[in-house]
């Protein structure tokens, strides 16, 4: 199982991908969350 994510400090001037790039504050919150349900379901990350 895995997850590729594009993270960039300013998407729209990312040179390819900024329409699905995140923002490093944006990545930051998406790993806490990620943490918790991993946690939840008994898996690390």
């Amino acid at each position: 199982d895995g997850l590729l994510i594009e993270v960039h400090n300013n998407p729209k001037h990312a040179l390819c991908d900024g329409a699905q790039s995140l923002r490093p504050e944006q990545f930051k919150d998406l790993m806490e969350q990620l943490s918790r349900v991993s946690q939840a379901v008994g898996r690390t990350l």
